[in-house]
């Protein structure tokens, strides 16, 4: 890891509210051996939560039961989370160490996000060492279906006005 750019190692506001949006992330992991693994986290904005200025945590929920990523945190804790937001072209990259919380009820209610609907199994903590606002040029523009959606019944609504207004003055 570069240490001449004096990367921050807490979490600003701004970061935390960037993290808060998000609705997915990817998790860098490597095993003992140095064989890298990167793995897909989704769940609703605000699922990966902070709990510190410098601890971010996470429920991680069923998935496809292969526990890569938990077996490689177990030998090497050392571990990267990619942040982007396609729709604003903006990226952050975050250096640190992750484990694995098993059977603590107590911490998975508390990172549980409200009403979403997943079986969780574990959390993940990962202590941040290092983040970066990474740069956003060649990320391309993607948004969320929801967000498109709400746009065409926007759109979709004001044809209706205008096409109700266009019958009334004829």
């Amino acid at each position: 890891m570069e240490e001449t750019k004096g990367w921050s190692q807490s979490i600003s506001d701004e970061l935390a509210a960037f993290i808060a949006a998000q609705r997915s992330f990817f998790l860098a992991t490597v095993s003992s051996e140095g064989a890298p693994y990167i793995q897909h986290r989704g769940g609703p904005p605000g699922f990966l939560r902070i709990i510190s200025p410098t601890r971010l945590g996470f429920v991680d929920f069923k998935g496809n039961k292969q526990f890569i990523t938990q077996g490689n945190l177990v030998d090497n804790p050392k571990a990267h989370i990619l942040l982007i937001d396609y729709a604003k072209g903006q990226r952050v990259k975050l250096w640190g160490e992750a484990q694995v919380v098993e059977g603590d009820q107590l911490l998975i209610q508390e990172l549980m996000p409200q009403d979403y609907q997943a079986r969780a199994e574990q959390v993940i903590l990962f202590d941040v060492s290092a983040w970066d606002i990474n740069c956003p040029k060649h990320i391309p523009r993607r948004y969320e279906h929801v967000d498109v959606e709400r746009a065409i019944q926007e759109r979709d609504a004001r044809i209706a006005e205008l096409e109700a207004k266009l019958r009334g003055a004829l």
